[in-house]
């Protein structure tokens, strides 16, 4: 069937538990087109590329290649049909050398003949000017050489449907715009390339046609000569009714946190934070919108001393705090509701108990004489439990028993108990239901109207929305921008979100 498109997909439907990741999506990519699948993180970008390369099964529908319905039930299955992947994150063994993550797992004998490997190798690298070494160890080479080699081992495979998983995001702007030719080459001889993406800019500047996602579902396909980048955004962000949740008006007191030309890396030694500079006040909530990834875990380490910066500085109430010690910083003060719950925000296997009095215990009058008033300690946990409507079994259960929500809520209890003077809040309702994520916003927003200085950051553009007295937004470590948040656009902040900055 000629004239078929190379993908297409019908009414595909996945769920997680708690979740439709997929919401009966129809979507459908022609050979020879690059086409890109636009969405914020949660979009269900990523869920719905895993269907087609056999990582998920799809609880509902059909997947076509060629025109031939096809049963996708793992990678093997995929690769078989022409398809292949190059995740976010990608699955090379450092250890090993480019030849041989480029082969492994390919039918063979087990003495494959590495020369006439490394001979193929070269000639892709030339067709494509994907220049990489096949005798280099993957851990010496840089994450755009990474990259290179992910394809390579794709196109080594035959791949006629070749899916890029958020492709540019640790790539700098010279490796961005090689691999757009490397696309637009590959496009150019009939391949089909699906690029996940976020980006605004680079879906105009590289795609043929988009696709939206918006909340597990399609919102709208067209080709991008006829879209605009507001257009996009739009689609993107959706035109949303905010919560009812309101701030009320409250004087500003003094500066309580203040952030100096910050600079820091990542976990890869790539620089995450270029020169971050804000201030908080007391009773003022300042919200970071962005989407993952560009800066903000890295953020909120520095300031919590989880991480160091390598220039600039951190002050609160005027005195530095710069790259001092975790537990410096929560005794001057600084409360932290981490995005990862479980192993960051407690002791999973320790009781609710222990948990709550976690950075307490060595305080009066909690401890005396360096032994634990455990009475004191069992008298704060049931006010705690009481005052923050924790449903647990027993004080003594472990903590890691406990659902999300009152996880969470045991996290903020024990953070708000010491009077802080600053709450860094990473995505405090994360995967909660209605029920916590409202208890969980009222409980921040008396804590601002008690003169807390709270961070807070979150994806949830409603929650930033609604919670916040100004909004910054973040893209690559960078601040788009700072805006008061009753004069906030949803579409000004959709496109810093991309990294647009708005003409003024």
């Amino acid at each position: 069937m000629e004239d078929a498109p190379a993908v297409k997909m019908i009414g595909i439907v996945k769920r997680f538990p708690g979740v439709v990741a997929n919401d009966h999506v129809d979507f459908e990519a022609k050979a020879g087109e690059i086409h890109a699948l636009l969405g914020e993180n949660g979009a269900g970008k990523t869920t719905l590329m895993n269907i087609l390369y056999g990582i998920y099964r799809p609880d509902e529908g059909e997947i076509y290649i060629r025109g031939q319905k096809a049963h996708i039930h793992s990678p093997k299955d995929a690769i078989a049909l022409g398809i292949g992947m190059v995740h976010q994150h990608f699955h090379l063994i450092p250890t090993h050398t480019v030849a041989e993550n480029i082969i492994l797992g390919m039918p063979g004998n087990f003495f494959f003949p590495l020369e006439r490997v490394r001979d193929e190798i070269e000639q892709l690298s030339d067709r494509y000017g994907l220049h990489v070494d096949p005798d280099a160890y993957v851990w010496q080479l840089s994450a755009g050489e990474q990259q290179r080699v992910e394809i390579v081992k794709a196109l080594y495979r035959n791949a006629q449907i070749l899916i890029l998983d958020e492709p540019t995001t640790m790539l700098t702007p010279g490796e961005v715009q090689e691999l757009f030719e490397v696309l637009k080459c590959m496009a150019d001889e009939g391949k089909t390339i699906i690029f996940i993406t976020h980006k605004l800019e680079e879906v105009m500047e590289i795609s043929d046609r988009v696709t939206v996602l918006r909340r597990g579902r399609v919102v709208g396909s067209t080709n991008t000569a006829d879209t605009s980048v507001t257009e996009l955004a739009r689609m993107m962000v959706g035109e949303q009714e905010w919560g009812e949740i309101k701030l009320p008006p409250r004087e500003k007191g003094r500066v309580v946190l203040e952030v100096r030309n910050l600079q820091a890396l990542n976990d890869k030694g790539v620089m995450a934070l270029q020169g971050i500079s804000f201030t908080i006040r007391e009773g003022e909530i300042l919200g970071i919108a962005g989407v993952a990834g560009n800066g903000q875990k890295e953020l909120v380490e520095v300031i919590t001393g989880l991480r160091k910066a390598s220039s600039g500085q951190v002050l609160l109430d005027g005195e530095d705090i710069t790259n001092c010690p975790p537990g410096e910083i929560i005794q001057k003060g600084v409360a932290h509701v981490p995005e990862e719950r479980i192993n960051m925000g407690l002791a999973p296997n320790m009781s609710v108990l222990d948990n709550l009095i976690l950075k307490h215990h060595r305080r009066e009058p909690f401890s005396t004489n360096l032994l634990l008033n455990y009475r004191y300690a069992k008298q704060f946990a049931d006010e705690r439990i009481r005052e923050f409507e924790i449903i647990t079994p027993s004080k003594y259960t472990p903590a890691k028993l406990l659902s999300g929500g009152n996880i969470q809520r045991l996290i903020l209890a024990r953070e708000t108990a010491g009077h802080p003077r600053l709450i860094v809040a990473a995505h405090p309702t994360y995967g909660l239901d209605v029920r916590a994520t409202d208890y969980i916003r009222r409980q921040l927003i008396e804590q601002r109207n008690r003169g807390v200085a709270i961070l807070l950051i979150s994806e949830d553009l409603e929650e930033i929305m609604c919670m916040s007295d100004r909004i910054a937004v973040m893209f690559e470590g960078k601040i788009m921008g700072i805006m008061d948040a009753h004069e906030a656009d949803i579409n000004t902040i959709g496109l810093m979100m991309a990294g647009v900055r708005p003409e003024r």
